[in-house]
């Protein structure tokens, strides 16, 4: 069989080996979610491939507004994001997840048991959810296209009760795993995405879409870091990856959210072992709780740090984290950040240095248009400068005629 054209698009965006990018995604160290239905630009996450980045957006109860996320995906396109993500629970969800995949040219994932469980909320309470609702949720959204679907399969029996007994400062923090976990306690049953398992990998394989599978119970503060209920999910998702690719279903973990900086390269090790080297797509991780509105820089440091560790893919988060929806200039702001610590980590390997050179180039020939044309915020960089005009065309207000590089350039040069 030969190589399929989304490996060959990958591996030429990416500069590697087809018949090696093609290995590596046989053996699950690499996913490219791509729903033929959707047919997005191919993005492959995982081993050997530049760090990508995730963007959130989506409709809340207190707010749903279409064509203000339709613009939020816009904004995140004009930015660099490598996929996105509908998390919508306000609204016709439906119809905005339609919209929003036509308006999306890359990888889109959502977390359909948002679906399924605000739908039965609105006859009755999510835990009286069925497992049809769940698995009909799954598909319908598959046959709109979903690319990558969040799964919440290693919330189970076992690890509840390792969260009973762990003494955790704010338990859940995952809307789908505060799902699960009540269904779990109230109706005293395995989770269906766990205990059916295999039916979802037959949709998965059916439809082509990626699982991503989720993090439940990841911490929601850095005192509940690397407990017990965290890394007893992880074990569990270790075997559902090994079962996904047997099952020649793709499948990406997803990682914790708030962890200390000392602890995130041990956490990446863990995964990489425990999931044998399964993509790694991590939410931050979030290096410190006291930093509201300023929770995309948290996240930037942290998911920097995540990446040279080994984690693939950076799920990014807003100044608006833990207090509101995202504005359209909050989703700007986060994704921005992201892609700085996706950008540096791909420097340090070596990655698209070119990028850097010819804004080295830019600043020492004073040349600001060129500077512009480099900057990862072209309109962002231009404002700042504006905003404090120069005396002098070739300088910026900090120095003015006591620039360093003009000053030095004309002797060292030779030049004056």
């Amino acid at each position: 069989m030969g190589i399929p054209d989304i490996v060959k698009q990958v591996a030429k965006n990416e500069a590697v080996e087809p018949a090696k990018l093609a290995r590596a995604v046989a053996d699950g160290l690499v996913v490219i979610p791509y729903n033929p239905v959707h047919s997005p630009d191919p993005q492959g996450m995982g081993q050997g491939l530049r760090v990508k980045v995730n963007v959130n957006i989506g409709t809340s109860p207190d707010h749903a507004d279409l064509e203000e996320e339709l613009e939020k995906t816009r904004i995140a396109l004009k930015y660099g994001t490598h996929a996105l993500m509908d998390l919508s629970i306000g609204g016709n969800i439906s119809e905005i997840r339609k919209a929003i995949i036509k308006e999306c040219s890359v990888p889109l994932g959502t977390v359909p048991i948002y679906q399924a469980g605000l739908e039965r909320a609105r006859k009755d309470a999510i835990v009286n959810m069925t497992e049809d609702d769940i698995f009909n949720s799954i598909e319908a959204h598959a046959k709109d296209g979903v690319d990558f679907m969040t799964v919440h399969c290693g919330v189970n029996r076992e690890s509840i009760e390792k969260l009973r007994s762990a003494p955790r400062v704010t338990d859940v923090v995952s809307r789908g795993g505060a799902f699960l976990t009540a269904w779990i306690l109230h109706n005293d049953q395995e989770n269906p995405l766990y205990a059916n398992y295999d039916h979802l990998l037959d949709l998965a394989r059916e439809h082509e879409f990626t699982l991503s599978l989720g993090d439940g119970l990841r911490p929601g503060c850095i005192f509940d870091a690397s407990d017990q209920a965290q890394f007893t999910e992880l074990m569990t998702l270790g075997r559902l990856v090994e079962r996904a690719r047997k099952a020649g279903v793709q499948a990406m973990v997803e990682g914790p959210g708030h962890v200390p900086m000392h602890q995130i390269e041990s956490n990446v090790a863990l995964e990489k072992s425990i999931c044998k080297g399964a993509p790694f797509y991590v939410l931050g991780p979030l290096v410190t709780d006291i930093a509201p509105g300023y929770d995309h820089i948290v996240s930037a440091i942290g998911g920097a740090i995540a990446a040279m560790a080994g984690a693939d893919f950076l799920c990014y988060v807003t100044p608006s984290e833990h207090l509101s929806l995202p504005t359209i200039q909050d989703v700007k702001e986060g994704t921005i950040a992201s892609r700085i610590a996706a950008h540096a980590v791909d420097l340090a390997r070596g990655k698209d240095m070119e990028l850097d050179m010819e804004m080295a180039v830019a600043r020492r020939e004073l040349d600001f248009d060129r500077q512009f044309k480099a900057a990862m915020d072209p309109d962002k960089a231009v404002d700042v400068r504006e905003n404090r005009r120069p005396a002098h065309e070739d300088t910026c207000s900090m120095c003015g005629d006591l620039c360093a590089i003009k000053t030095v350039k004309d002797y060292l040069r030779g030049e004056k």
